[in-house]
C-alpha cells in the first residue's frame, strides 16, 4: 500500500502550516503609520523611547492601531491619514530635531503575527509607486581632487628636505613642479617616488625651467575612482534613512552611476533634497585648559571663551573645543571597524593620506595626553562623534581610535567618518516618479493574471485528470503559498518581474504533475494494478521532474549570476518557485493520494480520468 511513515505526514503539516503562517500578513493590506528614527546612525535605540512615544500619544490623545520598536526605529500605526499627520507633527514638536519624524506604511498583520517575525513581503518601486533616480558620479571631478592634494603635499615635503622649486601647478590630473636647477629635480624625484610609490614621474623642459611632472598610475585612478563610488553609495545608504523609506534599493550600475529607488516616497523634492546634502568632518583639539563645570554652563549659554566652541557630543555631553581646526574629512582615505589585539575592544581603525598623516603626526606629538575630537557638521548642526585621549605621537598615516562600547558601534563611527561627506559629485541624469494609483494598478493586473492562470490550469487538471486533477491543484495551491512564504520570511521585495515569475512557477509547477498522472495512467494500461501504478508513477516520474527543474534551475542561476536589478529579482522567484513546486508536486501531491487511496487494501479502480488501453 501506499503510506507515508507518521513523522513524515506531520513534517508537511508543519511545513503547511508554517507556510501559511508567514504569507497571512500579505493580505492584511496597510495602514497609514509614522516612523520615528534616530536623525544620527549612533544614536542607540531603546525602550525608553517606545515608552516616550506612547506617552506622548496618550497626552495628546492621539489613537493608534500598534505601536512597536524594531531595528530602524519606533512605529506606530493609525487608522487614516489625518492622524498619521497629526501625529507627525507632534512628535516632530515634542523630539525635536534629535529623531527623525517620517510618514510610512504599515501591514495591519496583527501583533500575534508580528511577534512571530511573519511579516508582509515589500513592494517595489513599480507595485507600491515613489520615485527613481538614476545618479552619475563625476569621476573627474573624483580625480581631480585626489591631484589637488598632491599640490600641497609636494610642497611639505620639498621644503621638509629644503629643496628649491619655483612653482607647484595642477593640469587635469597631473601636477607638475617647477625647478630652475636640474640638480634640485634630481633630488626632488628621488624624495617623491619614494613618498609617493603610486604615482608616475616624468621630466621634460619649458624655456629655463625643467619639469618634474607627476600622474597617478592607472591601477591608483581605478582604485580612487572605485573608492568614490563606494563611499557615495554609503553615503545616499545614511542620509536616505532620514526619508523612513522601508526598503531603499541603491546599487551600482556600471563603473560610474548609481541607481536610488525609494518606494513609497512622492515627494520628489524632499528626495533630491536629501541626496544632495553635504557634510564635513573636522578634527579639532579639546580645550582642557578651560572645561571646569562652570565654563562650560555658561558656554552653553552663549559664552564661551575666546577661541573655543561647545558642542555635545553622543552622550549629550557638552565639550569644549578649540576654533582652530587640525584635519578634515579630505584628508580619510579610509576608515573601518577592528578590534585592539591588546585589550580586545573594538575600535576605528582610520588611514590617513599623506599630507593629513604629517600635520596629525605633528599635532599628536605636541598633543600628548590631551584630548582630540573628531567633529561632524551637517546642515549647520556640529556633533562630536568621540573624543578620544592621545596616549602617544601617531605616525604612518593609521589612526586608531578607541572608546568603542561594542562592534556595532566602531561599525557606525566607521560609516560615519567614511560617508560623512559624498566623496566626488553627483548629477540626477534620469528621474521618474511612479504614483500609487499605477503601483495598485500594476497589483492588480498581476495579482489577475495569476489568479485567472491558476482557475484556467485547475478546471482543466480537474476535468482531465478527475481526483488526480484536484489533487494536483491543491498541491498546486500549497506551492504558492510556500512561495510567498518563502518570500515573506526573506523580506524580498516584490517587483513587475517578481509577479511574472510567481505566475511562471505555477505553470511549471503543473507540469510536475501532468508528468506523473500521465505516468500513472501509463502503469494502468500496461495492467498494474492502481496501488502498484500510483507507486511505480510516482517514483518513475521523479527522474525525469528532477532533470527537468534542474536544467531550468541552471538557467534561473544564470539570470541571477550575471543580470542586474528586475532581472535578478525575476530570477530569484524563479529559483524560489523550482524548489517549492519540486516539494509540493512530488511530496505533498503524493501525500494526499495517500491518504485517498493508500489505505485500501483491495483498491480497484482510481479517478484519473479516462484510460486508453494502447
Amino acid at each position: 500500500m501506499n503510506r507515508y511513515p507518521m513523522w513524515k505526514n506531520i513534517f508537511i503539516a508543519i511545513v503547511i502550516l508554517i507556510g501559511f503562517i508567514y504569507t497571512v500578513p500579505n493580505f492584511f493590506g496597510e495602514s497609514p503609520a509614522v516612523q520615528v528614527s534616530p536623525a544620527k546612525s549612533t544614536t542607540k535605540l531603546d525602550p525608553a523611547l517606545l515608552s516616550k512615544v506612547e506617552e506622548i500619544f496618550k497626552k495628546e490623545k492621539i489613537p493608534f492601531d500598534g505601536i512597536y520598536l524594531d531595528a530602524r526605529g519606533v512605529k506606530a500605526r493609525f487608522a487614516n491619514t489625518d492622524t498619521q499627520i497629526k501625529a507627525k507633527d507632534i512628535l516632530q514638536a515634542n523630539l525635536g530635531s534629535d529623531y527623525t519624524i517620517a510618514l510610512n506604511l504599515l501591514s495591519r498583520s496583527p501583533d500575534w503575527l508580528h511577534s512571530l517575525g511573519a511579516k508582509p513581503m515589500y513592494l517595489g518601486l513599480d507595485l507600491r509607486g515613489g520615485v527613481h533616480f538614476l545618479l552619475q558620479v563625476d569621476m573627474k571631478a573624483a580625480l581631480d581632487k585626489a591631484a589637488e592634494r598632491f599640490i600641497g603635499d609636494f610642497r611639505t615635503a620639498l621644503r621638509k628636505e629644503r629643496i628649491s622649486y619655483a612653482g607647484v601647478v595642477r593640469e587635469g590630473q597631473s601636477v607638475h613642479v617647477r625647478f630652475a636647477d636640474a640638480a634640485q629635480l634630481e633630488k626632488a624625484k628621488k624624495i617623491l617616488t619614494k613618498d609617493y610609490p603610486n604615482l608616475k614621474f616624468n621630466e621634460s623642459a619649458s624655456g629655463e625651467y625643467k619639469i618634474l611632472s607627476a600622474t597617478l598610475d592607472a591601477v591608483e585612478q581605478k582604485r580612487i575612482q572605485d573608492f568614490a563610488l563606494k563611499q557615495n553609495i554609503q553615503t545616499l545608504h545614511n542620509r536616505i534613512n532620514e526619508l523612513g523609506v522601508a526598503e531603499p534599493i541603491i546599487q551600482q550600475q556600471g563603473a560610474d552611476r548609481v541607481v536610488v529607488q525609494l518606494p513609497g516616497v512622492q515627494d520628489t523634492a524632499k528626495a533630491k533634497e536629501i541626496l544632495g546634502r553635504t557634510a564635513t568632518l573636522e578634527i579639532r583639539l579639546v580645550d582642557e585648559d578651560k572645561s571646569d563645570p562652570l565654563t562650560l554652563e555658561n558656554a552653553e549659554k552663549g559664552q564661551a571663551p575666546v577661541g573655543d566652541e561647545v558642542f555635545k557630543d553622543r552622550e549629550g555631553r557638552a565639550i569644549l573645543v578649540k576654533k582652530n581646526v587640525v584635519l578634515t574629512g579630505d584628508y580619510i582615505t579610509d576608515a573601518g571597524p577592528g578590534v585592539n589585539g591588546q585589550t580586545g575592544q573594538s575600535v576605528v581603525n582610520v588611514t590617513l593620506d599623506g599630507r593629513g598623516a604629517r600635520v596629525f603626526q605633528q599635532v599628536t606629538r605636541d598633543n600628548v595626553g590631551k584630548r582630540m575630537a573628531i567633529l561632524l557638521i551637517e546642515k549647520g548642526n556640529t556633533e562630536v562623534i568621540t573624543a578620544p585621549v592621545i596616549n602617544e605621537e601617531i605616525g604612518g598615516g593609521r589612526v586608531q581610535i578607541s572608546g568603542m562600547a561594542n562592534t556595532q558601534e566602531a561599525t557606525d563611527i566607521s560609516l560615519l567618518l567614511r560617508a560623512g561627506a559624498l566623496a566626488a559629485p553627483m548629477d540626477i541624469i534620469e528621474e521618474r516618479t511612479v504614483g500609487p494609483s499605477m503601483g495598485q494598478e500594476n497589483i492588480n493586473r498581476g495579482v489577475h493574471s495569476t489568479l485567472w492562470g491558476f482557475a484556467a490550469i485547475a478546471v482543466m487538471m480537474m476535468i482531465y485528470y478527475m481526483v488526480f486533477g484536484t489533487v494536483s491543484v491543491v498541491a498546486l495551491a500549497i506551492n504558492l503559498l510556500l512561495l510567498v512564504a518563502i518570500l515573506s520570511m526573506l523580506q524580498a521585495t516584490l517587483t513587475l518581474p517578481g509577479l511574472a515569475a510567481i505566475a511562471l512557477a505555477l505553470g511549471m509547477a503543473i507540469d510536475a504533475n501532468v508528468l506523473i498522472n500521465e505516468r500513472v495512467r501509463e502503469e494502468m494500461r500496461n495492467g498494474n494494478t492502481p496501488q502498484a501504478s500510483i507507486h511505480a508513477g510516482y517514483d518513475r516520474a521523479f527522474d525525469t521532474i528532477l532533470d527537468s527543474n534542474i536544467t531550468t534551475m541552471i538557467a534561473g542561476l544564470a539570470l541571477f549570476m550575471f543580470g542586474t536589478g528586475p532581472i535578478k529579482g525575476f530570477a530569484v522567484v524563479h529559483v524560489l518557485g523550482i524548489l517549492t513546486s519540486m516539494f509540493s508536486a512530488v511530496v505533498v501531491s503524493r501525500a494526499i493520494v495517500n491518504f485517498i487511496y493508500g489505505y485500501r487494501r483491495k483498491l480497484t479502480k482510481i479517478s484519473i480520468g479516462q484510460i486508453y488501453k494502447a
